[in-house]
Order: structure tokens, then sequence, then C-alpha cells
């Protein structure tokens, strides 16, 4: 009988150094995970990954850092090989890497749509490919994309379309893997209370979003909070191991699909 706890458990969180991959390496490690291999882009998020690092240590799981940007192929496969030469295995990878764009379509350059299409589709194929390749049996995989998927919106064309395949990538992962045990989830909230949100966003804009989900006025911000995120990802690494190739969206009712 497979163990779907976290106790044991290695974990790889990929944008792991702040903000959601933050606050989850904490949650896992929290909750009885072993070992955190903690990715992060570049020097300039060094200090929050190795902040995050030492935050987990203190809750008694072991943690490592790994640096790489993940847009190349070679470097996601390098990622994985290292943490699972680093801890032995790996059990749990989780995917929170993005990035945001918000720009009318006519202004929109092609160096603009390769870059979002690197970080939020490229990245996120070879992300789950390497996660397939070296997690062993009865793993667990979840990406972060986002709840604009199920909205009818100007504007975000290139972040919300470059998400898009990602749904259609976990479906596959989910099928190839099953036969190991792996599920395979995509999990998309609403707009963040984060720097990732705000960097984009004008004040009435920032507004509208604050007050466009259902449930708005019982949240502390209007806006999804990562601390309502967190358990859901926390559910599916563990007793919700049963839902795979599905999408997810954790918004407070600000779109559905």
């Amino acid at each position: 009988m497979a163990d779907h706890t976290l106790q044991d458990k290695v974990v790889l969180i990929a944008g792991g150094a702040k903000n959601l991959g933050g606050l989850l390496a904490r949650d896992l490690a929290l909750n009885g995970a072993q070992a955190i291999a903690i990715h992060y882009n570049s020097d300039a998020t060094r200090n929050a990954a190795e902040e995050t690092a030492r935050e987990v240590k203190a809750l008694g799981a072991e943690a490592e850092l790994f640096q790489g940007d993940l847009t190349h192929a070679a470097n996601v496969t390098r990622l994985f090989d290292d943490a699972k030469t680093h801890f032995g295995r790996l059990d749990i990878a989780v995917n929170t890497v993005g990035m945001v764009l918000k720009k009318p379509m006519l202004d929109i350059s092609e160096a603009e749509y390769d870059r979002m299409f690197d970080i939020n589709a490229k990245s996120a194929f070879f992300f789950l490919k390497e996660a397939g390749r070296t997690l062993d049996d009865h793993g667990k995989i979840v990406t972060l994309v986002t709840s604009l998927l199920g909205a009818f919106t100007p504007f975000y064309s290139t972040y919300a379309g470059a998400k898009a395949p990602v749904e259609h990538f976990t479906r596959a992962a989910a099928q190839e893997f099953g036969e190991r045990g792996i599920s395979v989830t995509a999990v998309g909230p609403g707009p963040m209370d984060t720097p990732f949100f705000y960097g984009q966003e004008g004040e009435d804009a920032v507004a509208y979003h604050k007050s466009a989900a259902a449930l708005s006025a019982f949240s502390k911000t209007g806006l999804t909070d990562i601390e309502d995120v967190v358990p859901l990802i926390r559910h599916l690494v563990t007793e919700g191991w049963w839902m795979t190739g599905q999408t997810i969206l954790t918004n407070g009712g600000y779109t559905t699909k």
C-alpha cells in the first residue's frame, strides 16, 4: 500500500524562494516532509531562498538550494538530477514558476511573446517531463497555472495563453505517468496578494480584482491569499492523490470553468 503522507518525503519546489513557493516550503516542512529542494532563478532571489531554507531547517526538515533559469531545458534536467543526487530520491515536485504580462495585443513584441511562452509554457513542459523521469513511484506533481484560464478578458493574451497549454500537458502527463502511481494536477489561483500581482496592475484594476470574486468580502485583501492556496496543494500531494489530470481553480469565485 502506497504511503500518501508527507512523512519522510523529499519535495522539490521550483520558484521556492518566496511568496507562494516559500510559504509552501515552510508548510510542507511543518507538516512532516523530510527535505525540501528549494529552486530559485537568479541572484535577485538568492537571499530570499536562503531565508526560506533557514526557516525550513528550523522546522526540522533538511533544505538545499538549487539555482537555474528553467527556460532552458538543460537547466531543468540539471535541477532534477542535482536534487535527486543530493537527497537520494524525489517524491513530490511543485512548479510555481510564472510571469505576468498585461498588455494590449497590438503592443506585444515578438521578444515579449517568446519570453512569456518560455517562462509559462516551455519551462512547465520540461518540469513535468523531468518530474516524470526522476520521481519515485507514487510521486505527486503540481503545477501552478492561473484562474484567467476561466476568464473572458483583454490584455492577458500572452500570460493566460501561455498557461493554457499547461492544462493539456497536465492531462497528458497524468495519463502517461499514471501507470507508476504518479498523480499530476494543475492549480489556478486567482490574483494573489503578492508582488507578482501588483507589478502589472494599475489602481483601478487592483480595485476591480479585489471586488470581483464571489467571496471577496471574506478575504483579508479581497484577493486570493497564498495562505488559502497552500492547503490545497498540500492536500493534492498527500490524501488528494486520487485527483489527477485536473486543473483546479482556487479563487473564491473569481472565475469558473
